[in-house]
């Protein structure tokens, strides 16, 4: 099963061991990734769209008119591309004047959304078109014995009208796909809560990472389980930050989906980039295999 990838700005410059582990994963589930040549910023879904919202529809439009030359939905894997892209992509579908001004646009440059394809994110074609099953099916080192924390964070299930990929006050897909792998999703009370990523105030969002931090280190979770790479941003080295302003001990490792998903499927820590990380994960695993 084919797919365009849409892997946006900060995982291909900040963190390419997310991109190279959905890679990596995809190909032994059965998604075929076809590359897609002139993809820009999705544009960002907060400030992007707050200054100009007109232009934020265009460029995202003129990023989706690309995949839909070749007919193939877009998969994507941060969530803040996917709130963008799914948002544009509906609403102009629905909005005959709103496509028609972004089209007048668009077609300085070439270019005409057609709204003829969708956009989904990596999880739930993991989900909807191969299954649970599936994905248990390519694991051969189970995380047996692996505590994880999940954090859904804002964009991946909220607005929900929009997004569509799960219940947003009680969701189950990512603890779903831990399953699937062998580990142990282990409930907090925080794990709705937003990162803080795009609050103003820098005190809201420190209030709201040691929230989450310490709701996590309540729960015995080994680490947090994720996919979004700007709530990575945020978690990895904002706990450091955080740990040294507030003289507290914050030192939960953090860890991308199909990094998890990567190792059970037989790859090595450092082959997913567990390495990269300001908080280090791989002694978990050299914890788990040393118990298998």
């Amino acid at each position: 099963m084919k797919y365009a990838p849409f892997f946006g700005c900060m995982m291909t410059t900040k963190y390419p061991q997310f991109e190279a582990a959905v890679r990596k994963t995809a190909a032994k589930i059965g998604m075929e990734l076809v590359d897609i040549d002139g993809f820009t910023c999705c544009p960002d879904p907060i400030y992007f769209q707050a200054r100009d919202k007109i232009e934020w529809y265009t460029v995202a439009a003129r990023n989706i008119s690309l995949v839909e030359d070749t007919g193939l939905d877009i998969i994507t894997t941060c969530s803040g591309c996917t709130a963008t892209l799914s948002e544009v992509n509906i609403h102009l579908k629905e909005d005959a004047e709103l496509r028609e001004l972004v089209n007048k646009k668009l077609k300085k440059i070439g270019r005409e959304f057609k709204g003829t394809i969708d956009v989904r994110h990596a999880v739930t074609v993991l989900r909807d078109d191969f299954g649970y099953d599936k994905v248990a099916e390519t694991v051969v080192n189970p995380l047996k014995g692996l505590k994880v924390a999940v954090h859904y964070g804002c964009h991946l299930l909220k607005p929900s009208h929009i997004m569509r990929v799960d219940d947003p006050d009680h969701p189950t897909i990512l603890q779903n796909l831990l399953k699937a792998i062998g580990a142990e999703p282990v409930p907090h009370d925080k794990n709705l809560l937003c990162c803080g990523r795009a609050c103003m105030n820098s005190q809201i969002p420190d209030n709201m990472v040691i929230d989450i931090i310490e709701s996590i280190q309540k729960s015995k979770a080994d680490c947090m389980g994720l996919i979004c790479p700007t709530c990575f941003d945020e978690f990895d080295m904002g706990q450091i930050i955080r740990g040294r302003k507030y003289k507290k001990q914050l030192d939960v490792p953090v860890i991308y989906y199909f990094q998890m998903l990567g190792i059970a499927q037989g790859l090595t820590p450092h082959e997913v980039g567990l390495d990269m990380h300001k908080i280090k994960a791989v002694q978990l695993f050299d914890k788990l295999a040393a118990a298998s």
